[in-house]
């Protein structure tokens, strides 16, 4: 009984110690990237993001536990648990480019909605809070936060900009600049404007799904291909382990952790490669000051 226990102590301390260790990793990096979030982060959004940080972090001290007690390689549990719980921010989907692809889409809607509300020879004060109600989830708190200004007798172009400021789109600037020189000159051809503005958007609302879909592609490609990878080396580790005996050693663990470090620098590489370079605002003004 106590040589059972003199073999199994040792390996139950190896997985606590790399349990608490990978938890101060992740907790960690779960509180840095909650610190950089800014206070500009909506409650809700912010909320939700913190309980699936905390959801994947769970997962990951689970994952890596598990990993340590099947192959007894204290880096592989760690870095298992840290893949686990970095999976969406390596390997995931652009929730910011499909963000703004929806902001696209629901801008498109608008403009080709305030197109043919103007059609009906009403006013753009007018027309604005009647496609505000219709407008895509996305526009709507900015639309509504236009439509109060509007009926606090705030000037419309200076509503305008600001609504530009809310959502904070550079394709949102080109709509807004036209309604703004229209509002300022009054002059006609506001139709032919809106609808030539709703079918560019469409144009680059295309191009940016064809996009988005090929680099998807890509990462479905680069995620089978790590599975592949892991589940083969986790079939050995745990079935042939005469196989893989030399990671067992001081220096197999060593190079376990290169071999970890090139594999984080890859998939961080190509999570780069696929970043969508955000154009410059030209209607972006500074805290109080004029467009």
């Amino acid at each position: 009984m106590n040589g059972v226990l003199g073999q199994v102590q040792p390996e139950v301390l190896v997985a606590v110690a790399a349990a608490v260790a990978g938890t101060g990793v992740l907790v960690a990096a779960l509180g840095f990237r909650g610190a950089v979030a800014g206070p500009s982060s909506r409650p809700g959004w912010r909320r939700r993001a913190v309980a699936g940080s905390s959801r994947r972090v769970l997962l990951g001290v689970g994952a890596g536990v598990l990993t340590l007690v099947l192959t007894r390689w204290v880096v592989a549990g760690i870095g298992i648990g840290l893949l686990v719980a970095c999976w969406q921010r390596l390997l995931g989907g652009n929730a910011e480019e499909n963000r703004g692809i929806a902001r696209l889409e629901g801008l498109a809607n608008w403009t080709e909605s305030l197109r043919d509300t103007i059609a009906g020879a009403i006013g753009l004060e007018q027309a604005i809070p009647a496609t505000a109600a219709t407008s895509a989830p996305v526009l709507r708190p900015s639309l509504n936060l236009l439509v109060d200004r509007l009926r606090v007798r705030e000037p419309l172009p200076d509503a305008l900009l600001r609504f530009a400021d809310d959502v904070d789109d550079p394709s949102a600037d080109v709509v807004v600049a036209a309604l703004v020189l229209n509002a300022r000159l009054r002059g006609p051809g506001l139709r032919d404007v809106l609808t030539a503005l709703a079918a560019s958007t469409r144009e680059e609302l295309d191009v940016r799904r064809r996009i988005e879909a090929s680099r998807r592609s890509i990462r479905r490609s680069v995620q089978i291909v790590l599975l592949i990878v892991l589940g083969v080396m986790g079939v050995l580790s745990v079935f042939n382990r005469s196989y893989v005996a030399p990671y067992s050693t001081f220096s197999g663990q060593v190079a376990l952790i290169v071999v970890a470090g090139l594999l984080v620098l890859g998939l961080t590489w190509l999570r780069r490669l696929a970043r969508v370079e955000a154009h410059e605002r030209f209607l972006s003004r500074p805290a109080g000051g004029a467009a």
